[in-house]
């Protein structure tokens, strides 16, 4: 007998619960469960097809449109599902924009069975386009056409993004090839720039290296110019103080003190113009050393006594045994200027010396009871060409270049000016100068005592100049002091004399620039060698250089620089005698 389970129909109804009752009853729930749950599924795909953000496409592969979502729809342009499946029949022709595009996707589909990323243009319902991105599936069903499953996304705004940024990127290198350009240009021009500088700075170089043979063509022109000046201005002052001291008619005795002034203010213009030539060319070095103060002080009262006294004026001094240390030429030179100043702008009264300790320094002060100085023009007397004006001096002396020099030397040593005055009642002038540690000198300044003149009578003088005038002049006021001249151009014409006149001279007074590139120290050590005699001698010369006065301090030969004032001429040869 055949069993139940052999008649495939009836297994078929029992598997499905549509067999016996039985079978019915155990099934039913089970298979009602998952026909819900399909249901569900179904609602719910549908419902993500309704509602997706992406177009879906559902398309025959060499067929229309089976299938689209709202979104795809919209994304198109169309006015409704039905009309949009309806009009896209051919997508290589309605709905792709090129049909190369649709060809690619086309094959690239067929080749692997899907797409993904494949971005092209639809055509909108309206003829516009619109940029879209494809992921796309080739579904095969059995004995039914192929049929693909396509989600699109508008991609138009990040297309859009793109170019802008494409755009902007062009833009931006617009702009860098722009600036590059500006950049090449303005280096062109910098490097042009730098051109011209370095010629510029060649040609400056070239007009300083010119500058600088123009000032020492200058000071060669001033040295000898000086020379050559100073020596007949020496000359003239020897013979001017020749007749000084004789007795003159009083006509005669006021024409030779207008020119003995004016050949004083002469020699003062012209020493001061070398003066501040060679401070600006800094060929004035310091020698520094230590010497006693008391010595330079005496010296300088000594040599302006008669000056005061011929104003009628009293000039003097405290002494004071500090020992100092600086080059006691240069500061000679400022309390010189400060006594003349002192003297030339006072009318009555009293001019003091004197010096202060202050801690390790001393302030050599002089005082006078002149003029005064207004507050405001205090700075500018230490300017070149500056000069107060003072209706009591009788005339106009110098040009103002005085106290220019004295702040340049004082800067150069180091040592503070100072000054305080009041109108009409008097002015300070003080300098500070560094005190020596140790206070035994290790050098003096020479200074002579007033001459006496009975210590000239008789003295043998040895005069030694190549200028005619000066041997006259000297001639002239030695033998007028009571001395026994001899003169000559040179060394050998001096041993002649000497001999020729049976006189041994007991004094030499040698100019040191002689002819034939001789120099008066040389023709000294050999007249000292032709007597064999240590024969006093002295140097007058018009040069002012720091090789010439090193070599007189070697040689231990005290200088009077020319023009030769005739004061200090006869202190010097009362000291050699």
């Amino acid at each position: 007998m055949k069993k139940h389970s052999d008649n495939p129909d009836q297994a078929f109804a029992n598997l499905i619960g549509l067999g016996n009752h039985s079978a019915r009853k155990s099934y039913y729930s089970e298979l009602v469960g998952k026909l819900d749950e399909l249901e569900a599924e179904k609602n719910r795909y549908e419902w993500l097809f309704e509602n997706a953000q992406q177009g879906i496409l559902q398309v025959a592969l060499d067929g229309g449109i089976l299938l689209a979502n709202p979104a795809m729809v919209q994304l198109c342009g169309y006015p409704d599902a039905t009309t949009f499946c309806r009009d896209i029949t051919q997508l290589e022709s309605r709905l792709f924009s090129c049909t190369d595009a649709y060809e690619e996707f086309r094959y690239q589909l067929v080749q692997s069975g899907k797409v993904f990323c494949f971005e092209t243009l639809f055509r909108r319902y309206n003829g516009e386009c619109v940029h879209v991105s494809i992921n796309a599936l080739l579904r095969h069903a059995d004995k039914e056409q192929p049929t693909i499953e396509a989600f699109v996304q508008d991609i138009t705004e990040r297309k859009k993004t793109q170019a802008r940024l494409e755009e902007l990127n062009e833009e931006l290198e617009e702009r860098v090839a722009s600036r590059t350009r500006e950049l090449v240009k303005l280096n062109d021009q910098l490097w042009q720039e730098i051109s011209e500088r370095e010629l510029a700075q060649r040609e400056l170089k070239v007009a300083k290296e010119a500058a600088e043979e123009a000032n020492h063509s200058k000071d060669k022109y001033l040295a000898a110019a000086s020379h050559d000046l100073l020596q007949p201005m020496n000359a003239a002052r020897l013979l001017i103080a020749a007749l000084r001291e004789r007795p003159l008619a009083q006509q005669d005795g006021q024409l030779v003190e207008r020119v003995h002034l004016a050949l004083e203010n002469a020699e003062d213009l012209l020493t001061d113009l070398l003066d501040i030539s060679k401070l600006d060319q800094n060929a004035v070095q310091p020698d520094i050393s230590e010497f006693r103060v008391s010595q330079l002080i005496r010296s300088m009262v000594g040599e302006f006594s008669p000056v005061a006294e011929d104003k009628g004026l009293t000039i003097s001094a405290c002494d004071s045994q500090a020992v100092v240390r600086s080059d006691s030429r240069l500061l000679l030179r400022i309390i010189r200027n400060f006594i003349s100043n002192a003297i030339r702008y006072t009318e009555r009264g009293r001019v003091l010396v004197g010096c202060r300790r202050r801690a390790d320094t001393l302030s050599i002060q002089v005082w006078d009871t002149g003029t005064g100085i207004p507050q405001e023009k205090q700075d500018d007397i230490f300017k070149e060409f500056q000069q107060l004006e003072c209706h009591t001096m009788k005339e106009r002396q110098g040009v103002g270049l005085g106290l220019a020099i004295v702040d340049r030397i004082a800067k150069m040593l180091d040592h503070p000016i100072e000054v305080s005055s009041v109108a009409g009642k008097g002015s300070m002038f003080a300098i500070d100068v560094p005190l020596a540690q140790n206070q035994a000198p290790s050098m003096l300044i020479s200074s002579f005592s007033m001459p006496v003149q009975d210590r000239l009578q008789g003295l043998p003088v040895l005069v030694i100049d190549n200028e005619e005038n000066i041997l006259a002049s000297m001639q002239a006021l030695l033998s007028q002091w009571g001395c026994n001249v001899v003169t000559a151009a040179s060394a050998a014409e001096a041993l002649e004399a000497c001999r020729h006149q049976g006189v041994a001279p007991e004094v030499i007074l040698a100019d040191y620039h002689l002819d034939h590139g001789k120099v008066g120290t040389d023709a000294i050590v050999w007249l000292r060698e032709q007597f064999g005699l240590a024969l006093p001698a002295a140097v007058l010369t018009a040069d002012r250089s720091a090789d010439c006065r090193a070599e007189f301090k070697r040689l231990a030969l005290p200088v009077l620089n020319k023009p030769v004032k005739p004061s200090k001429l006869r202190a010097l040869l009362t000291h050699l005698a």
